[in-house]
């Protein structure tokens, strides 16, 4: 039986590392906060203020970051397409024996690439110039509204859960429910994330619970610190 499609998990990338980037640092970053404050021995109404400020101040720091970084990568990508498309329109001959030069080292026979590059060019020269030339491709292009708001939303989410245990904790038990609960719900993205991509789970578990526990406990030491000299 032949088989007509395939899985795979490229077409995921743009989306999946702004969100899980996005969730990943919302979760890290409020939960090192809230344990920050807590271990300052500061009361909970200040924590949850600290914690809600942090919610929406890296929620935009997150849209705004992506945004930026991304614009910047679609800028390149089009300043080479219309390079590109200017050195097709003047110098063709030239620009077809890049794109066969391409498949030779790819493994095709010189007569072949030719055939290739001339069939390709035929159909779409500056697609093919842009995905085998220059590595853009609909798949992998930059989004930069697209990553901006995944990253502001998915950060938002993760932000969310360790304000949550904030409202329904006992003070007394805030800084370790907070690192514990905050552990868990990065090893579940991590998990979540792994699955999504294709990769294996149990080595983006253990990146971002390492991670989280170091950023956690070296927080939570800063606010013991300083709780302790104010």
């Amino acid at each position: 039986m032949t088989r007509l499609s395939e899985i795979h998990f490229t077409h995921r990338v743009g989306w999946l590392r702004a969100a899980v980037l996005g969730a990943n640092d919302g979760i890290l970053s409020t939960a090192s906060l809230i344990v920050g404050v807590a271990a300052a021995e500061a009361s909970r109404s200040s924590v949850l203020v600290a914690g809600v400020a942090g919610l929406v101040a890296g929620a935009m720091s997150m849209a705004a970051g992506e945004y930026v970084s991304v614009s910047s990568q679609s800028d390149t990508e089009r300043a080479d397409l219309e390079r590109e498309r200017a050195e097709l329109a003047t110098d063709g001959e030239t620009e077809h024996a890049e794109l066969a030069a391409i498949y030779v080292t790819r493994g095709l026979d010189a007569e072949l690439a030719k055939q290739v590059a001339t069939q390709l060019m035929a159909k779409d020269a500056l697609g093919a110039h842009a995905r085998d030339e220059l590595g853009i491709s609909d798949t992998l292009s930059a989004r930069p509204v697209q990553a901006a708001f995944a990253s502001a939303g998915s950060f938002t989410v993760g932000a969310v859960l360790p304000l949550l245990l904030v409202l329904v904790v006992p003070r007394s038990a805030l800084a370790w429910t907070v690192s514990g609960g905050s552990l868990l719900f990065l090893a579940l993205l991590g998990a979540t994330a792994a699955r999504a991509g294709g990769s294996p789970v149990w080595k983006s578990v253990a990146r971002v619970t390492f991670w989280g526990a170091l950023a956690m406990a070296l927080t939570a030491g800063v606010g013991a610190l300083f709780g302790a000299k104010l």
